[in-house]
């Protein structure tokens, strides 16, 4: 059982920038694709970037948001700059078993956090 803690949310300016890392627990880490995906309010939980020896990302993050993880530390990163106000959501952490695909379909992750808030005022 993998347990998933995001930190990192928070409210920024449009153009601002924020770090959110996810600490993995209870689990092979390094043998895990790590995943971000948001849900804004009255809208469905989307795929934002995800990272195993590669990474993919949603064509509105594109350029402006990073993935990286730290396999030593257990943790994933989502640096994201050039926020807009469109970026608002709760960002979700989430684990999927194995490191040979980028998983973009939350039905590929088994693992999920409970959500750090992200809000962006124009």
């Amino acid at each position: 059982q993998v347990q998933l803690v995001e930190s990192g949310g928070g409210l920024v300016q449009a153009g601002g920038s924020l770090r959110l890392s996810c600490a993995a627990s209870g689990g092979t880490f390094s043998t895990y694709c790590m995943g971000w995906f948001r849900q804004a309010p009255g809208k469905e939980r989307e795929f934002v970037a995800a990272i195993t020896w590669s990474t993919s990302y949603a064509d509105s993050v594109q350029g402006r948001f990073t993935i990286s993880r730290d396999n030593a530390k257990n943790t994933v990163y989502l640096q994201m700059n050039s926020l807009k106000p469109e970026d608002t959501a709760v960002y979700y952490c989430a684990a999927g078993a194995g490191y040979y695909r980028v998983y973009t379909k939350m039905s590929n992750y088994a693992y999920w956090g409970q959500g750090t808030q992200v809000t962006v005022s124009s």
